[in-house]
């Protein structure tokens, strides 16, 4: 340090490389030769080494590298990394001793250096009286002693001791890298948590924190330096020069920071140690703003004294203006303010510490838009950057909503009823401030359209700078990618001939950029784990972002419950999606067709929704059949082995088929069908039955879902066969497989969409979301879907209306019992949200809570996760665990379920080994059985809810209107006054049948298969057959031969006779025309 800080911060670096590997090699994940960049994500992502640890870390790589590449040799610089390398000494010695409570007393600072400043020779003989005040005169004699005798070795002693200490330091790697291998998953789940208590406790002083904000600041675009770039040391702000110059004068003290965009000032900043309410501090820069002196000119340019001894220019106006300021030659100037009594519009306060929702008023770095009053100050993750604070200082939200309220919807695209208010629901949120905004809309009904329209408007009106529309998949990339080029807004204009895109793959932003397209998995990649040279986006990089599909995929992110917070680290529990989200200053706007509980905690309750069942009362969508259940003697009976009978099995690690003899009567039920048995005959009948409905040569496609790869491919041999024993001979593209290791997916994908081939498509879950295909007209499901989301968004690729191939209904194949299968919605809140806590982990942590509230959280939890394991135990392990427990299994569940959470407490503290066990995993993948058993159709069957039969349908039909002809005014009219039936009366008595579970198209099965009379009635029609007794015509039969009548009473003038016609037309689409109808569709 004294003699060489450069060989200092490069010494800094190994120590700090070093030390991770140690860490590493504490929990089994040392890597020889591996690059500390690449080590230090690593032991992030597994929650070892996060916030303050890891950018102490991250400082020592990082200029341990400037130092190593560029000479850098500060002296200022190397004193900071010895006091981070001290405080990631102090947290190593405690996680790996845990010792939480240990002392280690106050900083030795080091020989003065030869090149000296002021600021450094203040900091070192203040660490000097830190150290004089804690240590007695002896121990500063000894210290003395030992650095004379250090400056004394000699370089090659120094190299002979390096090389011995780094052969001797690999060799202590190994050796716990070895010990930890050995260790069982629990032990190094508890010494992770000892490394996230420990990193808790870190805390540099001041200074330090104020140079670790120095930093980040310089990432956002910032020169930052707080004891050099000081108004005391004479800086000022600068033309073309973006400067935070720090202790900046004002009325009410000094502000830790100004920031000027050049000669601009534009916010302040109240800088703080960790240990403060940082929420708090945002008052103090408020206070800041207000007294900020900004230099104002009069006629004669008179100039007065500040307080704080600088000369300010004085007089009447603002300058206002850069070429006012240049006149005037003052130092700054401020423009658009004053903001009521605010001089600088924006203002910050942090503490160096990372963003916690927890811990929220005490962490991240809090912002304030002080020009409006309605403006909530917020925690943001990162820093904005110069020119972003100048891009929003431009934006006027008021005149946006103002323009919004005016912008009209005249656009090419021709936005329905229901999307126009979406979108008039959100920009009503907008204008309330909200920043999280969902909106549910079903499957087909023009999710894209809708965000499309909304983010024309948005930016036209300039109420966004740039949006971020967020995909999961590469391929829902693509399709939004073509939505923004084909979709024509205004005056035959594409959004992507207005507004400038950059498409998934393109990279960072341009100045011009308006619209991003990209996944979520390439924004994680880009913020969290970027290559050295690369820039992180800042905070203002996005305004807005939307986010399509955003039930889809992502773990369940949340915020931790108070009692959760005293024992669990957050990143448990918040997925890189959120982190994704969470990194920029932007509204965010959910689109989903299935709200799941991660998505309106995320985005809060919908604004808006709009039903699958609207839409197909509405017309939009498509509507499907009663379900056809396809009924196996297999599915029905399941597969059975007795005892002693020869098991064929298949083993995934070796590849091999072996035999076994079965020690018991073993009973595969249809759920675990293609799972945990390979069953050639229950997929060969079902595809033969599935050849019976679906002919290829036809225009319509299927989709069908599939356990897994294997089974795919199982189904897409078995199906070709069966549709060449059907129909003679099948094309070989007829059926393809389209699934995440297919060839080329992206390609299947478009072929599937656009092209005659394939007809049939098998998939896994690579198309159970967000695909667009209208053709689809029959979904098949061969595996079971145990969530109801999920199983709504695979019946979505076939609500899409199909004009082309006169699409009227889609079918259902159901060959596993899905609908039983399938636990209501209301059920479906897990309360383990994480399967990766062990049940040791959570065993632990109720030993160690005493809260009553936090035990019973536990307690529920680990109930939750014993429910959800014990049916899938092994019978070996199994047993052990009734031996430990000394009752069965299903004994031990209920005795917990009822025990209190004390007495869970002291059960399991007595049985401690019962935890590791329920963790204990049997190893690899597991055997998979080979069934040769003989299967065969049994029957196959429609459901219409809890009547089996169609008469029975019917009959339930008849009865229920009965019971409610004099309950529902509209049965009423449509009985005995049908002329006065209004579309609102109809909609809404279609909603209340749905409800009933009486659909129009179940009601045209239910007629079609008793009578083997295919009719196509209304559901009008219906009502009046069952009511009255009526004959059932299909109703476009008789709007023609009522239209036909009308043309045939008197002869019409042409013109007459085509608005008749229309009429006819319109009739056909909305049942009813009223003097509303008469304002859309044909008439419009």
């Amino acid at each position: 340090f004294a003699d060489d800080p450069n060989t200092c911060l490069i010494k800094l670096r190994q120590f700090g490389e070093l030390l991770a590997q140690l860490v590493a090699a504490s929990v089994g994940m040392y890597v020889y030769d591996e690059r500390q960049v690449d080590l230090l994500r690593r032991l992030r992502d597994k929650n070892i080494v996060v916030g303050k640890v890891y950018r102490l870390f991250d400082e020592l790589r990082f200029v341990g590298n400037k130092a190593n590449h560029e000479l850098e040799d500060d002296s200022r610089t190397a004193l900071s990394n010895l006091k981070y390398a001290r405080e990631l000494g102090i947290w190593f010695h405690k996680y790996t001793t845990k010792q939480r409570n240990f002392e280690p007393g106050a900083f030795v600072p080091p020989p003065n250096p030869k090149q000296e400043t002021r600021a450094l020779k203040e900091e070192l003989d203040k660490l000097r009286e830190e150290l004089n005040a804690s240590r007695s005169a002896a121990e500063l004699a000894q210290i003395q002693a030992q650095q004379e005798a250090q400056l004394r070795v000699s370089a090659e002693e120094l190299a002979n001791v390096a090389e011995a200490a780094k052969v001797e330091a690999l060799n202590h790697l190994a050796t716990i890298q070895r010990l930890a291998e050995t260790q069982s998953p629990q032990v190094i789940q508890e010494t992770i948590q000892e490394a996230q208590i420990a990193g808790d406790k870190v805390d540099i002083d001041e200074r330090e924190t104020r140079r670790l904000i120095d930093a980040q600041l310089r990432e956002a675009g910032w020169e930052a330096d707080s004891e050099n770039f000081t108004y005391a040391n004479g800086t000022r702000p600068k033309n073309n020069k973006n400067m935070a110059i720090a202790e900046f004068p004002t009325k009410n003290g000094r502000a830790d920071y100004a920031l000027f965009a050049g000669l601009q000032i534009i916010a302040v900043v109240e800088a703080k140690r960790r240990s403060k309410d940082v929420a708090a501090d945002i008052e103090q820069a408020k206070r800041y703003s207000r007294g900020f002196k900004i230099p104002v000119i009069s006629g004669a340019g008179s100039r007065e004294q500040g307080a704080g001894g600088e000369e300010i220019i004085s007089g009447m106006e603002p300058v206002g203006s850069k070429e006012n300021a240049k006149a005037t030659q003052i130092e700054y100037f401020s423009a658009g303010g004053p903001w009521r009594e605010f001089k600088v519009p924006f203002v910050f306060a942090t503490n160096g510490r990372d963003f916690l929702q927890q811990l929220r008023t005490k962490s991240g770095i809090w912002f304030c838009d002080l020009r409006r009053s309605q403006n909530l100050s917020r925690p943001l993750t990162t820093w904005y950057s110069p020119q972003g604070l100048l891009d929003l200082l431009q934006q006027d939200m008021d005149l946006a909503h103002q323009k919004l309220q005016q912008e009209g919807f005249n656009y090419n695209l021709e936005l329905r009823e229901y999307q126009i208010k979406a979108i008039e629901e959100i920009e009503a949120k907008l204008s309330e401030d909200i920043r999280s905004i969902l909106v549910a809309m079903a499957t087909g009904t023009g999710k894209t359209k809708t965000c499309i329209a909304l983010v024309y408007r948005l930016l036209k009106t300039k109420r966004f700078r740039r949006v971020l529309f967020l995909v999961d998949r590469s391929a829902l990339g693509e399709q939004a990618v073509n939505a923004f080029k084909d979709t024509r807004m205004e005056n035959l204009q594409t959004f992507a001939d207005i507004f400038d895109i950059k498409e998934p793959g393109e990279g960072a932003p341009d100045r011009d950029t308006k619209v991003q397209i990209a996944t979520v998995q390439s924004f994680v990649k880009r913020l969290f784990y970027p290559s050295d040279d690369a820039t992180i986006p800042t905070a203002d990089t996005y305004d807005c972002i939307v986010v399509d599909e955003c039930h889809r995929g992502y773990l369940l992110d949340r915020e931790l419950s108070e009692t959760e917070l005293t024992f669990r680290d957050y990143n448990d529990y918040i997925s890189k999606y959120r982190r994704v989200l969470d990194h920029f200053d932007a509204v965010k706007i959910g689109l989903t067709a299935t709200p799941a509980l991660h998505t309106t905690e995320i985005f809060g309750d919908p604004v808006y929704t709009y039903s699958y069942r609207q839409a197909v009362i509405e017309g939009w969508l498509i509507d499907h059949e009663p379900p056809i259940r396809i009924i196996t003697k297999l599915s029905e009976s399941g597969i059975s082995w007795q005892a002693g009978e020869e098991m064929e099995y298949f083993d995934p690690m070796t590849g091999e088929v072996d035999l076994v003899h079965a020690p018991d009567e073993v009973t595969i039920e249809i759920e675990q069908f293609n799972k945990q048995v390979v069953t050639i005959e229950f997929n060969r009948v079902v595809c033969e039955a599935l050849a019976s409905e679906i002919d290829p040569s036809m225009p319509e496609k299927t989709l069908i879902f599939c356990v897994s790869n294997d089974h795919a491919d199982i189904v897409v041999d078995q199906l070709k066969q069966a549709l060449e024993k059907e129909y003679g001979s099948v094309d070989d593209d007829a059926v393809i497989k389209i699934t995440g290791n297919a060839d080329n997916p992206l390609q299947l994908i478009r072929r599937f969409k656009n092209e005659a081939n394939p007809k049939i498509a098998v998939t896994v879950d690579l198309l159970t979301t967000g695909i667009d295909v209208p053709p689809i007209c029959n979904l098949v499901f061969i595996r079971r879907v145990n969530s109801r989301i999920l199983y709504e968004q695979m019946l979505g690729r076939a609500t899409r209306r199909c004009d082309d191939i006169n699409k009227e209904v889609f079918r259902i194949f159901d060959t596993v019992d899905l609908y039983n299968a399938i636990a209501p919605f209301n059920q479906m809140k897990p309360v383990v949200v994480d399967p990766k806590i062990t049940f040791t982990q959570l065993v632990d942590e109720l030993d160690k809570v005493s809260d009553a509230a936090a035990s019973q959280l536990i307690v529920d939890q680990l109930l939750a996760k014993l429910q959800r394991k014990h049916h899938s135990i092994s019978d070996t392990n199994s047993q052990n665990i009734e031996t430990a427990a000394g009752m069965p299994l299903d004994d031990m569940v209920e005795h917990l379920r009822q025990a209190s959470p004390e007495e869970v407490k002291q059960w399991f503290a007595q049985r401690k080994a019962i935890a590791q066990m329920l963790d204990a995993k049997d190893g690899g993948r597991q055997p998979i059985l080979i069934s040769r058993h003989n299967d065969e159709v049994i029957s196959i069957e429609r459901g219409y809810g809890n009547a089996e039969q169609p008469e029975d349908y019917l009959d339930n039909f008849q009865k229920f209107l009965r019971e409610n002809i004099n309950k529902i005014p509209a049965l009423m009219v449509v009985t005995q006054r049908p002329r006065d039936l209004t579309r609102a009366q109809l909609k809404e008595l279609r909603l209340l049948l749905d409800q009933a579970g009486y659909k129009e198209t179940y009601l045209q099965s239910a007629w079609r298969h008793l009578t083997n009379e295919d009719i196509a009635a209304s559901i009008i029609g219906f009502i009046r057959q069952a009511s009255i007794g009526d004959a059932l015509v299909p109703y476009s039969q008789r709007v023609d031969k009522a239209i036909n009548k009308i043309l045939a009473a008197q002869n019409w003038t042409t013109p007459q006779r085509k608005w008749l016609e229309r009429i006819g037309k319109q009739l056909k689409v909305e049942t009813v025309v009223d003097k509303e109808a008469f304002n859309i569709g044909e008439f419009k």
